[in-house]
């Protein structure tokens, strides 16, 4: 799977900025190029909603953060990447003008992704020396939440190019679409076209309004095509008997003058202000900020569902999850510091995490605990290929203080220290910490290994009870945990 280092990002819009979050919070640094003056102030309004969204989204740590800088010529922000976003205005010749000065800059080995909404990409190629690296890369607001990106190529467009971006893309957590005809507006905005015409028709024709529009989508059938599409949708209201049936059966009512698909309301004035006026009532009250974080946290609610429920776009999210944690290096036991606790967890406070109060739960302090116990059982050796062959660490008894609350989106780490590990007994201690390092809370676990196949007590294997035994005589020489032993209420 491609991994780059660098991105040239050339516009800094909407969809620009959203790349430029997208991949700057994959560790990669970006080279941005846009002649407003304000564009770092946007850029960087954006990143903060991705952080924010993403602090909600997942559980595993991104990479460390890329640089940000901002160039005075495309040229100086096209030199050193290993990608180029093109996000200018859908103009063909400023779009064309732009490759111009990057082909100047690039080898000709460089991927230039146009984030055009429906240019057709021969078009776009049409006076370009290497063509054969021009692709569209069509993404969709906002583009470091939502991961579809439709990829096309053009007729002078070379497969190794595509293959690369579409591996370049997954890799950040997207999911390419590689739609294999030209085709104008592509798949995703032709359909969304289709929608926005029969609406306009609704609306100039008094039958609707904004809202109620709206409404009959996002209570609606929006959430069914949110997570299963139009056709898989129609496949289930066509019952046992599937697509065949429905088609049958509801297929003539596509002879019936329904809608306006094949006409366009005239664009006057007159509908200009109807639109403008009824959105304005629909949800003037909230600012464009409001609205966008509102966007995101719903997102991102159903996203991590869909992740929960391996669906759909939850399968991305998945993956790319899984890629995270595959990339974190786990530190050789033998180099490990022994003369303190050992860090065991680090993560924030997601949302369902909390109370009403946004706080964290009881329950949700236990899983934190649990997953450090988890975290320190890999370390000696217990990870999951061992529990699949061999045995596990099962929890007989827990002890928990809450010293402290801790609220929403806020970090917190763990760290254990091995009060006792002999023979198949491993006695820890972990505290929780908040970011600023005060102390939170902390627990007192006792862990006994069992063997899986007979569920019972049993011998942990040679390699565990060598570094178990290894982090108890080093932690021995701590100082005795405050609260050790202790009962509730009760000083031992």
């Amino acid at each position: 799977m491609s991994r780059i280092e660098s991105v040239g990002v050339i516009g800094a819009g909407v969809i620009g900025s959203g790349w430029i979050a997208r991949f700057l919070l994959n560790g990669i640094d970006i080279a941005v190029y846009d002649p407003s003056k304000d564009a770092p102030k946007n850029v960087n309004k954006v990143i903060q909603n991705a952080e924010r969204a993403y602090a909600q989204l997942l559980t595993s740590d991104l990479p460390k953060r890329g640089t940000l800088t901002f160039e005075n010529t495309v040229s100086d922000a096209s030199k050193a990447a290993d990608i180029i976003i093109e996000a200018v205005p859908e103009r063909l010749s400023e779009k064309q003008s732009v490759y111009d000065e990057i082909e100047l800059s690039t080898n000709n080995n460089v991927i230039i992704a146009s984030s055009t909404s429906g240019i057709l990409p021969s078009d776009l190629q049409a006076k370009m020396k290497q063509p054969e690296r021009l692709i569209v890369a069509h993404p969709f607001n906002p583009v470091y939440l939502l991961p579809l990106v439709e990829i096309v190529g053009g007729s002078k467009t070379y497969k190794e190019f595509i293959e690369r971006a579409s591996s370049i893309f997954t890799n950040i957590g997207m999911f390419p679409l590689h739609i294999k005809k030209e085709i104008p507006a592509f798949i995703a905005d032709r359909l969304l076209e289709s929608v926005w015409r029969e609406a306009l028709w609704l609306v100039n024709d008094d039958v609707a309004t904004t809202e109620e529009i709206d409404d009959a989508i996002r209570f609606g059938f929006g959430l069914r095509w949110a997570q299963m599409g139009l056709f898989e949708t129609y496949r289930l209201a066509g019952g046992e008997l599937g697509m065949r049936h429905f088609i049958s059966q509801f297929g003539p009512c596509l002879e019936w003058p329904w809608t306006h698909l094949m006409d366009v309301p005239e664009f006057t004035e007159e509908l200009v202000d109807k639109v403008s006026s009824q959105s304005d009532e629909q949800s003037g009250q909230f600012s464009i900020h409001e609205l966008e974080k509102k966007r995101d946290d719903n997102l991102v609610d159903f996203l991590k569902v869909l992740k929960e429920n391996r669906w759909g776009a939850g399968n991305t999210l998945k993956e790319f999850e899984d890629r995270l944690n595959k990339t974190k290096k786990r530190t050789d036991f033998a180099k490990l510091d022994l003369t303190a606790p050992l860090l065991t967890l680090k993560t924030k406070v997601r949302k369902e995490w909390a109370d009403y109060n946004d706080h964290m739960t009881e329950s949700r302090y236990l899983e934190c605990f649990s997953d450090a116990s988890t975290e320190m059982m890999a370390i000696v050796g217990v990870d999951e290929e061992y529990i699949s062959s061999i045995g596990s660490y099962f929890t007989v008894e827990t002890h928990i203080r809450h010293l402290d609350e801790v609220l929403i989106g806020e970090g917190v780490y763990a760290t254990t220290q091995v009060i006792h590990g002999t023979g198949k007994k491993l006695h820890l201690f972990h505290y929780l910490y908040h970011e600023d390092d005060s102390l939170l809370a902390t627990a007192e676990h006792m862990l006994i290994h069992v063997n899986l196949k007979t569920r019972g007590a049993s011998m942990p294997s040679e390699l565990v009870i060598n570094r178990v035994e290894a982090v108890y005589e080093a932690h021995r020489k701590l100082a005795k945990p405050e609260g050790l032993a202790r009962a509730v209420g009760d000083k031992v």
